[in-house]
């Protein structure tokens, strides 16, 4: 740590302002184009931060299409610049060593922590925090607009939207946002396409998909199973009457219920037991704390199992705010999460599937990936939800054979893959809620698939 430390010294010190700073917007870039980050005030006192590298695989050819992915994290309230960029996809692991399965190999990244309040993201006044997916994907093209349209080498590449978790939510309502602002010429942007990754795009299908998946999976008995059931169908009754914030409450009932059945079953990957400590948070309750608890908790898990002892908030808010050099003092990482998720709390049972066909509807390719061990974003609900899609290609998509996925030489099946015109379903085998992390070899030939990369080539 204390080499990084001093590798960090010796290159802020290098690094310049990127696009200007103007009214609404601060940023700094490396010397050699490898990077850059920033702050643009999307609305006053509302403040997102993001985090650009450039792929060293990128085609030296500026009329040679190099794609970009933007990552969104879930939550609501967890950081995309933190969780995504370190615990998953970005150039560098927890313990800052360079990552084999990086996704910079096939495209530039680009980490936002939204919405406002999130990660390095924070708001001046309390009345900023946003509550809804729209008000977020406003927030989030506003940003698009700035970093973008003053950057003619960016202009140049598509952007394909990658999201996890709660973040499915932010990129589909991002998705035709921005293509809004690019029809009315307010954004200089190519928008390559939208993928989902193990999404909350309808609460409701994945609750009732929560009880049939784990007694099959024999994590509950027909008790625990009828108890689910029964707390689901309350759940879709609230939402039928438009009771959002009280379907939110019997969702974090329902979660307990099934915790306390299935011996605390981890949320995430059902081979697993959840983690929790129960000093930090009582378990007969539904808070901020313990959902956000149980997201980062098997990723944390998955360090601590390499041998680290490495921690996610002390790495933000220690080496790398000290990179950034442009946190406001008053800032910290993560500090604002919860009001995230509170703010947010009812719109978070709200469906999106009608945004999805609205994609669909308008050429915009969709991609859909699933892990087969997740249960909070379960398989099974994954496909209820595609069967409601009113898209004209969905009864022969449907239809469609499945084609096996391998990685390299191996022969090993890891999962399945179909596509009709522009919706595409992978099923990941051996894989949570965190796809990336559990089988990163097949995530990066999807995300090469999905972007058309061109990087195995070179």
């Amino acid at each position: 740590m204390e080499k990084f430390n001093l590798l960090i010294a010796s290159v802020v010190l290098c690094f310049l302002v990127f696009h200007g700073t103007t009214g609404n917007a601060i940023a700094l870039r490396a010397q050699d184009g490898s990077e850059a980050w920033g702050y643009v005030e999307v609305r006053p006192k509302a403040h997102m931060f993001w985090w650009y590298y450039r792929s060293p695989s990128r085609a030296e050819d500026p009329n040679q299409p190099w794609p970009i992915i933007l990552w969104l994290q879930g939550g609501p309230g967890a950081s995309g610049v933190g969780i995504g960029n370190f615990e998953e996809v970005g150039p560098l692991d927890i313990n800052l060593k360079p990552r084999n399965s990086t996704w910079l190999n096939k495209a530039d990244l680009l980490f936002v922590d939204c919405p406002v309040g999130t990660g390095y993201s924070y708001v001046e006044d309390t009345k900023q925090f946003v509550k809804t997916d729209w008000e977020a994907a406003t927030d989030l093209t506003t940003l698009l607009i700035e970093v973008f349209n003053s950057n003619e080498s960016l202009q140049k590449s598509p952007l394909y939207i990658v999201a996890e978790s709660y973040g499915g939510k932010f990129a589909v309502t991002l998705g035709l946002s921005a293509l809004e602002a690019i029809e009315a010429g307010r954004l200089k942007l190519k928008l390559g396409g939208v993928a989902l990754g193990d999404s909350w795009i309808s609460p409701e299908d994945f609750v009732f998909s929560w009880g049939p998946l784990l007694k099959d999976v024999s994590r509950l008995d027909e008790n625990g199973f009828q108890q689910s059931n029964s707390l689901a169908l309350k759940i879709k009754q609230k939402l039928e009457a438009g009771e959002f914030e009280e379907a939110t409450d019997l969702w974090g009932d329902l979660e307990n219920a099934i915790s306390a059945s299935s011996n605390s079953v981890d949320f995430y990957n059902f081979m697993l037991d959840a983690d929790m400590d129960p000093l930090s948070v009582a378990a007969s309750e539904l808070s901020q704390a313990l959902a956000l608890k149980r997201y980062s908790r098997y990723l944390q898990s998955r360090s601590s199992s390499l041998g680290s002892d490495a921690d996610l908030s002390k790495l933000m808010n220690g080496p790398i705010r000290k990179k950034l050099g442009i946190i406001p003092e008053n800032v910290l990482w993560g500090e604002e999460s919860g009001l995230v998720f509170e703010n947010m709390y009812g719109d978070f049972m709200k469906p999106r599937i009608n945004e999805v066909d609205e994609l669909l509807a308008k050429g915009v390719n969709v991609t859909i990936y699933s892990g087969q061990l997740d249960v909070i974003c379960a398989t099974k609900g994954t496909e209820a939800w595609i069967q409601k899609l009113k898209w004209e290609g969905l009864k022969t998509f449907l239809s469609l054979e499945r084609s096996p996925l391998y990685c390299g030489n191996d022969k090993t099946t890891r999962g399945f893959t179909k596509s009709y015109r522009n919706l595409h379903f992978y099923w990941i085998l051996g894989a949570g809620h965190f796809v990336p992390v559990d089988q990163p070899c097949v995530a990066l030939d999807m995300v090469g698939s999905i972007t058309q990369s061109l990087a195995s080539s070179k």
